[in-house]
């Protein structure tokens, strides 16, 4: 493929989202990433925090999620446990991963739209963690016991789900493609708990990601029909 073939590509998959990011940069400059810069500090701070002889039990206080906790526990838990990094992790990883995608998916969809894809990918797999020990290890989905006990911190599924969510909205479809192709090597080359994780996290925002395409698609349908009714002098049909 030519070089010129392969910049048409790039403008084709990635053209949309630049454009998207790129204004809003120019608008708001770093107005434009409260979120990501409150996550980036608020993971730094755990890290610190955690990595102290005083600190490590205060943040599995407050952000350390396993599957054998109580359901209401987890509950009131996971949304710190997303900034929490993961300690068999270098911290690095876990901030660029949150500064780079929490950064592209904020400018391109706002912090609010972040935030709820994010922790709805993440309260994906910290609810499915319990799903899979349930299952136990005889299943494809399952889990052994010993997961139960699995620290599970980080913000690996709330990335997953954000870069899936930012290729779909912006329709980079090879970019949609190679994620979800990605998370399924994953699962097949290293089937714990991560890895599991992250396919509940891809088939959640799948649902998300297909529920709002129907209604978007569905939209213009309805619009169309009040529209013919009021030229006809009919009453529009409520649905």
């Amino acid at each position: 493929m030519t070089r010129a073939a392969l910049l048409r590509a790039a403008r084709t998959e990635w053209g949309p989202l630049y454009a998207a990011v790129w204004g809003t940069v120019v608008r708001r400059r770093l107005g434009a990433f409260p979120l990501t810069l409150f996550a980036v500090a608020l993971t730094a701070t755990f890290q610190l925090v955690q990595n102290q002889p005083w600190g490590f039990r205060p943040v599995q206080l407050v952000g350390s999620v396993q599957a054998q906790l109580p359901w209401w526990l987890a509950l009131l838990r996971t949304p710190l446990s997303l900034f929490v990094p993961a300690l068999d992790l270098p911290v690095w990883g876990a901030l660029a991963q949150v500064l780079v995608v929490f950064g592209i998916a904020e400018a391109a969809l706002g912090p609010r739209r972040t935030l709820a894809v994010a922790y709805l990918a993440t309260l994906a797999g910290t609810m499915y963690a319990r799903l899979a020990v349930a299952i136990g290890p005889g299943s494809p989905l399952g889990l052994p016991p010993h997961a139960a006990r699995v620290v599970d911190t980080g913000p690996s599924a709330a990335v997953v789900g954000l870069a899936l969510y930012v290729a779909w909205r912006f329709r980079a479809w090879w970019t949609f493609g190679a994620v979800v192709l990605a998370m399924v090597a994953e699962v097949f080359a290293k089937p714990n708990l991560a890895g599991k994780e992250h396919i509940a996290a891809v088939v959640t925002v799948l649902a998300l990601c297909g529920s709002q395409e129907a209604l978007h698609r569905r939209k213009p349908r309805r619009d169309a029909h009040r529209e013919n009714a009021h030229r006809s002098g009919a009453p529009a049909s409520r649905s």
